[in-house]
């Protein structure tokens, strides 16, 4: 039993889908999951396990930014054995080449987060998704788009003009959570993937709202599902 999960042994399946937000993570086990079980409540965290398509499947809830999500990551890879996560949550697009509600396979992660340039002393650590996951994911959803995101620190940056010399060197999307959870996946000698769905777009001005975000982000939890598990 771990500290902020709080699952027995056995209680979460090898392969977990992670959103950040709870709500999220209970919309997903009750739309794509048979027979759920809330295998944890801890600090409104929730987490889930049941089976899709006859295998287990666990949807845990990680919170918003890296320092939440890992240590979701961490005592899911270490406590509970996990072999793989996808997670599966939002972006807000930084290019004009993306449109609201489109899918974003992020391959690497950069980010202005201190937890790596700790973890390295200062070396340029470069966080990359699981090959196979990631190819797999990209056959699924050939309409996806497949490159660079990038993973804030900040939800308001105060220096956006720093975000917009990411775009000139190729990143699509933002959001708060890829970077951390490839880097960890990488030191546990596990899977790791992030597919996120557009809700906002920062050159338009165009978002989703709350609810939309929590309960119509469907494509991406398919997709995940099935490049997680080789269907």
């Amino acid at each position: 039993m771990s500290t902020h999960i709080g699952a027995g042994a056995g209680a979460i399946a090898p392969f977990v889908l992670l959103p950040g937000d709870p709500l999220r993570a209970r919309w997903i086990a009750e739309t794509f999951l048979d027979d759920p079980v809330c295998y944890s409540e801890v600090r409104g965290m929730l987490g889930y396990t049941g089976t899709w398509r006859g295998r287990p499947v666990s949807v845990q809830g990680s919170g918003m930014g890296q320092p939440s999500m890992a240590i979701y990551v961490n005592e899911l890879f270490r406590d509970y054995d996990v072999q793989s996560i996808v997670r599966v949550g939002s972006c807000g697009a930084l290019s004009e080449r993306l449109a609201v509600r489109d899918l974003v396979i992020a391959s690497g992660a950069c980010t202005d987060s201190s937890m790596n340039r700790i973890t390295f002393e200062g070396l340029d650590y470069a966080p990359v998704a699981d090959f196979a996951l990631l190819r797999d994911a990209a056959a699924l959803a050939p309409r996806a788009h497949v490159g660079l995101i990038m993973s804030s620190d900040s939800f308001y940056p105060s220096r956006p003009e720093l975000t917009a010399r990411m775009v000139e060197h190729g990143v699509l999307a933002v959001e708060m959570e890829a970077s951390a959870l490839y880097t960890l996946a990488a030191r546990f000698g596990r899977r790791a993937l992030a597919i996120c769905t557009v809700s906002d777009h920062t050159v338009t001005g165009e978002e989703t709202t709350a609810q939309e975000r929590e309960q119509t982000f469907g494509e991406m939890v398919e997709i995940a599902l099935r490049a997680g598990l080789g269907d």
